[in-house]
This record gives C-alpha cells, sequence and structure tokens, in this order.
C-alpha cells in the first residue's frame, strides 16, 4: 500500500486556486469547527501560534476527515522538527525565513528519504504510515510530501530566481507582514513599496514551475494577488474571525443597558 495521495499538491501542480484558512487559536475543537467552513485547505500555524508537536498533531487529526487539506507551518526550518511535522502525518509543509537557494536545498532534503533526502527512517511508529499499516509508506512518501517556502525579506527576494530554480519546492509564499517591515514599513502592508515587491514577486513565482501564495485577509488584496499570480491564498484566520465576532457581540450587547 504507498502513502496517502496530496489532493493539495496535485491542484499546485494544475494551477487550481486553492483558497484557505489560517488556524492560529492552538484549538483541536476550533480546528475541528473550521475544517466544516468548506476551505480547500487550512493551515495549522506553529511560528505565531501556541501549538507545540502534540497540538498540531490534534488538529491534522480532526482536519483528515474534512474536504479541508491539512498545512503545517512549522517556526523554523530545522530538520528535526520537520522529521517530527512529517510523523505526525502532516503531507504539507510550509518553511519561514527562507533566505536563499542553499536553504532550500536543505529543506528539499529535510523532506526527502534517503538517499536523496535526510528525513529520519521510523516510519513504522509514526501516524504517517497509520502506525506501520502502509507497508509502503517510506518508499512511496516522498512523491506526496508538498513543500512551500516563504519568502519575507529582502534578503529572500534577492535570492527569490535562484529559489525558484530548486526542484522539490512546490510553492513559495510571500509573507507581507514581515517583508513590510524589513522594507521600513513595519504595520503597513499596504504602502506603495510593499505592495510593488509583493506583486513583482508574485509575478515572478507565477512565471515558474512553482505556486505562488500568501495570506491576504482584505479580499481587495487577496484580488490583486490571485490577478498577479496567486493561486494558493489564504483569506481568513481563526484567530481574526472569533475576534471580530465576539466583540461585535460584546457591542451589541452593550446596546442593551440603554
Amino acid at each position: 500500500m504507498p502513502a496517502p495521495f496530496n489532493p493539495f499538491k496535485d491542484a499546485l501542480k494544475k494551477g487550481e486556486l486553492q483558497l484557505g484558512c489560517w488556524l492560529s487559536l492552538g484549538d483541536r475543537y476550533a480546528a475541528e469547527i473550521s475544517a466544516t467552513a468548506g476551505f480547500d485547505w487550512m493551515l495549522v500555524d506553529g511560528e505565531h501560534a501556541p501549538n507545540d508537536l502534540r497540538s498540531t498533531r490534534d488538529q491534522l487529526q480532526v482536519i483528515d476527515p474534512s474536504p479541508s487539506h491539512g498545512i503545517v507551518r512549522v517556526p523554523i526550518g530545522e530538520a528535526w522538527l520537520i522529521k517530527q511535522v512529517l510523523d505526525a502525518g502532516a503531507q504539507s509543509v510550509l518553511v519561514p525565513m527562507v533566505e536563499s537557494a542553499e536553504q532550500a536545498e536543505q529543506l528539499v532534503r529535510a523532506v526527502r528519504y534517503p538517499p536523496t533526502g535526510m528525513r529520519g527512517v521510523g516510519s513504522t511508529g509514526a501516524r504517517a504510515s497509520r502506525f506501520g499499516l502502509i507497508g509502503d509508506y517510506a518508499q512511496t512518501a516522498d512523491e506526496q510530501i508538498c513543500l512551500l517556502v516563504q519568502v519575507e525579506n529582502r534578503a529572500g527576494l534577492a535570492a527569490l530566481d535562484e529559489i525558484l530554480k530548486v526542484d522539490g519546492i512546490d510553492g513559495v509564499f510571500i509573507g507581507p507582514s514581515d517583508l513590510a517591515a524589513d522594507l521600513g514599513y513595519l504595520g503597513n502592508t499596504g504602502a506603495p513599496e510593499v505592495q510593488a515587491a509583493i506583486k513583482d514577486a508574485l509575478e515572478r513565482i507565477a512565471a515558474s514551475s512553482k505556486a505562488a501564495g500568501i495570506l491576504a485577509l482584505d479580499p481587495a488584496f487577496a484580488k490583486q494577488y490571485i490577478d498577479h499570480g496567486a493561486t494558493v491564498v489564504a483569506t481568513a484566520m481563526d484567530v481574526a474571525l472569533f475576534a471580530k465576532a465576539v466583540r461585535g457581540a460584546a457591542a451589541e450587547a452593550e446596546k442593551l443597558k440603554g
């Protein structure tokens, strides 16, 4: 039995638009509710959310039965951490702050088994292989793993063309907030210089064999990014949705005081 088919990776190859939701609450129950919404994918954030390996695994477990595909953003591109996330069942991984082709090449090796990579071989005890039930997991997993790298500063933009040449990278995400900060516009992703850099990067990615991705909670920005070639777009974030809803509810309740 081979490793499970990765529909998200397949959709990227076909250039199909994939819309998703960022999961930052760090909660299994919230992830399960979110997975009923109908997004193409859900990203469990390990960089800016209170997630560890166990909470990441728990959220993957409740996303898996849904139509949404589970993606994990690791906090840093360390091989040992990527190994744990893959063994926990993630088939698609996003790595932040990638600044060079050399770094991207090491990440490709981290998600692949030897002899082409350096992923540790321990699949028999891993959730990814259904604890050994998938007998051919180690032999077939590589082709179903989707690796996304995040370019989010000037160093990454300078190296973007070389990063795009790295075989084994499925897509490149642009990080608007960190990029804006590095360009001198902290908290202002809408600055003309930032927007110009984002759209240029998306067009360069789209012109390659890689998928272009971005997080855009503003529908107007999301539409612009899609027009510039983005095919992997997060249009919602659970924390933002909850905060807006609960604050609105409190404001409505306040009116009852008269």
